[in-house]
């Protein structure tokens, strides 16, 4: 849906930009994700880990595959998380968006330094 919605953004090749998930660029053996185990709860735990309680995990079996009542798709969080794993996913991952854009905005034909910047019209709604 989002590489559908850039198409017209970028078709005339004077501005880039890709539709990804956060980790899609550094996914490997530091940094992935999962659902409510041990790369999200990670990076919660780095990010924000006052909203991080563990303890509601309980001590006894987690339902696996995204089954109720847990809804953990991934390795069991109270073994696997960490705020040094989430520290470190958060890192490759921004590391990894930055190296793109920077790609991506240096595959961009320049655009002299007074030339003005294009009307925001309905056709250009992407430039607000």
């Amino acid at each position: 849906m989002i590489d559908q919605a850039l198409k017209p953004v970028v078709a005339d090749g004077t501005v880039a930009g890709m539709a990804l998930h956060e980790v899609s660029l550094s996914k490997g053996e530091e940094s992935n994700s999962d659902h409510a185990a041990k790369w999200e709860t990670s990076n919660m735990m780095f990010l924000y880990p006052e909203l991080v309680d563990m303890a509601a995990l309980g001590g006894g079996p987690l339902a696996p595959k995204m089954k109720p009542p847990d809804g953990i798709g991934g390795l069991d969080p109270r073994e696997h998380a960490s705020a040094e794993v989430g520290r470190r996913n958060v890192q490759l991952a921004a590391e990894a968006i930055g190296k793109k854009a920077r790609e991506l905005l240096e595959g961009l034909p320049a655009r002299p330094k007074d030339a003005p910047a294009p009307a925001i019209t309905p056709d250009k709604w992407w430039l607000i």
